[in-house]
This record gives C-alpha cells, sequence and structure tokens, in this order.
C-alpha cells in the first residue's frame, strides 16, 4: 500500500465516521460551480459568505463535511467551521468525496 492509499482509506474511515453520526455535507463552491453538479443533498454555502452563516450551521447541530471543486477552499472552511466550534471535516474535491459516499 502506498502513501497516497493509507491517506485515502484514512480519509474514507473518517468521513464513513461523520455520515454515521448524521453529518451534512457543505459544498463552499460558487452558486455556479454548484450548479453545474454537487452531491445529491448537499448544502451550498459559498467560501466567502461562510462566516456570516455560522450561527446558522450551528443550529443543524450536526457535524460537518466540506467540500468544493479540488479540496483547497473545502480545507479553509473546514478550519473556519472548527475555529466556531463545529465538527468539520475536509472532504476534499466534491466528485471524488461523491465516490466515498457511495461505497
Amino acid at each position: 500500500m502506498g502513501f497516497f492509499d493509507f491517506l485515502f482509506k484514512n480519509k474514507r474511515k473518517m468521513v464513513g465516521e461523520f455520515i454515521e453520526n448524521e453529518a451534512i455535507v457543505l459544498d463552499v463552491r460558487t452558486k455556479a460551480e454548484y450548479s453545474i453538479g454537487a452531491i445529491s443533498g448537499s448544502k451550498n454555502i459559498p467560501l466567502q459568505i461562510l462566516s456570516s452563516n455560522i450561527s446558522d450551521i450551528k443550529k443543524l447541530n450536526k457535524p460537518v463535511i466540506t467540500c468544493c471543486a479540488s479540496g483547497m477552499r473545502s480545507g479553509t472552511a473546514a478550519s473556519i467551521l472548527k475555529r466556531n466550534g463545529i465538527n468539520a471535516i475536509n472532504g476534499g474535491g466534491w466528485q471524488r468525496l461523491s465516490q466515498l459516499l457511495a461505497n
């Protein structure tokens, strides 16, 4: 098993644990990007306005898996959420996350 296989299996395990705890998938791409394709049931709050929606996300009282196009913005979003007391992980790119959720 290579290093990237190890990382992917760890992410799969973390995502699975979050889903077991009824996590929501938060897609932080722009509305235009989101409209092209997204994970079914995900919520779209673009990274640019995420900070102004923290209280609404907290009200959901659920863990959060963030995603975007490549994993960069979702990493920033997960950090913002964690700093605000929300249990969050970076799910990475939405297409790869979609594959993880399907398995």
